[in-house]
């Protein structure tokens, strides 16, 4: 196995999950690598259902149909398999997508910016700027359906979590928990600061692609006015 997988952990979970695991860290190097792993066994093994984490990567698959010569459900071809995906160096990659946001921060978009700017002893202004500034890798979608997480926050804005979680956090809040940005796809419970409030609807249960992001996917967030929020909405 060449050195950028040798450190893969399989992990078999089910008779028809298996888990690869990268570390146990919170990284952008770890989950880049569990995206590129991703991308390769999702070209190569028809069938082999990818979801990616922070860390890991979960493979679901019909036993039935990794049989061997003798009608056997043979995991040892499965392993295999996997091993020979990740080891091909012509493994197409799929381009990630980039994605604007719209944000209206603040008010009653964003109850907890001023909470932030205290904490981090920043400027209401400066905590936008900072916010907006990178370009966000969606790590993995969990919690609820459609929430992404997102890497590549500034860390001077990382914050803790709230004392006493919300029961109801508006659909499309734009928060921020430790280390870590994310958006809320519809009212949930939560304990993350909220900073803002995008009009996106996230995640849609009628649409063909359900989450409007997907894991791998680009974020850029843009400021905009209430006024704007409103004619969005």
């Amino acid at each position: 196995m060449t050195q950028a997988w040798s450190t893969m952990q399989l992990e078999p979970l089910a008779e028809d999950a298996w888990l690869l695991r990268f570390g146990d860290t919170i990284d952008v190097e770890v989950n880049a690598r569990v995206h590129e792993a991703a991308a390769r066994l999702q070209s190569s093994l028809a069938g082999v259902e990818c979801v990616p984490a922070y860390a890991s990567l979960l493979l679901r698959f019909n036993p039935m149909d990794w049989l061997d010569d003798e009608g056997r459900v043979s995991f040892l071809r499965l392993r295999d398999a996997i091993n020979a995906a990740l080891q091909q160096t012509s493994a197409s990659k799929t381009a990630s997508r980039e994605l604007i946001i719209p944000v209206c921060y603040g008010g009653e978009a964003g109850e907890d910016l001023h909470d932030v700017a205290a904490h981090t002893r920043l400027s209401l202004e400066e905590v936008i700027a900072r916010h907006t500034r990178p370009t966000y890798r969606v790590a993995m979608l969990g919690f609820a359906p459609g929430f992404p997480y997102l890497l590549g926050l500034d860390p001077a804005l990382a914050m803790p979590r709230r004392s006493h979680p919300r029961m109801s956090v508006p659909s499309g809040s734009v928060a921020i928990g430790g280390q870590q940005t994310g958006i809320y796809p519809q009212a949930l419970p939560g304990g993350w600061q909220l900073i803002g409030r995008t009009p996106l609807q996230l995640f849609d249960p009628t649409a063909d692609a359900p989450s409007l992001l997907q894991p791998g996917d680009r974020v850029r967030f843009q400021v905009i006015d209430e006024h704007e929020y409103r004619r969005l909405t």
